[in-house]
Formats: C-alpha cells, structure tokens, sequence
C-alpha cells in the first residue's frame, strides 16, 4: 500500500472528525474477533475510528501499529485513545463508505 499523501490525509482528518468510534480495543488485547470486526467495519466503512482502552501509551500505539499491520489498513491520525484507519475498500458501497457519503454531503 502506498503511503497517503498529505492532502489525503488532510481530506481523511476531515471526514473522520465527525465520525464515533466504530471498534472498541480493550484490556484483552487484539483478539481475532476484534480483528475480524475491525476488517469488517474497514470493508463496509473504508475510514474507521478505533478507540484503544488503557493509560499505557506505548501499550495504546504498538496495539495500533498491530491492528494496522493485521488488517493492511493506514493510521491516518492518531489522537489519545482514539485511532483513524482508512483501507479503500475493493468495491466501494454508497450506503455504508464514509468516504462516498462525504462526497454526496459535500455537494
């Protein structure tokens, strides 16, 4: 995967402000269903907030390095607890892609 561009990123920022999130990683750690939502949620959604539970920050950024690397997802942003991951998805769905319903909202 090529890395994102600035502007990309920007414009990703941007539509994952307003967004909730949609995966919730706790104390157990990456469990294959956390994975399996997550890949999910990255197929239906594209752009995705993940939300990492623990006051270890080292423990909060390697669980996100791991969840990227185990769905083949970027990090777009990071902000305390809360990660943005953006996969484009193989065939976008209008009704569900947060990057296609942006795009319709922002006409």
């Amino acid at each position: 995967m090529a890395a994102l561009s600035i502007q990309e990123r920007k414009r990703l920022r941007q539509i994952g402000h307003a967004l909730s999130p949609v995966v919730m990683l706790g104390g157990q750690g990456l469990t294959e269903s956390v994975v399996e939502e997550t890949n999910r949620a990255l197929s239906d959604h594209e752009l995705i907030k993940v939300k990492i539970a623990g006051e270890d920050r080292d423990a909060r950024v390697a669980a996100i390095t791991e969840i990227a690397e185990v769905t083949g997802s970027e990090v777009v942003q990071t902000i305390g607890k809360i990660a943005l991951l953006y996969k484009k998805a193989a065939k976008q769905n209008p009704k569900l892609s947060n990057l296609v319903r942006h795009a319709n909202v922002a006409k």
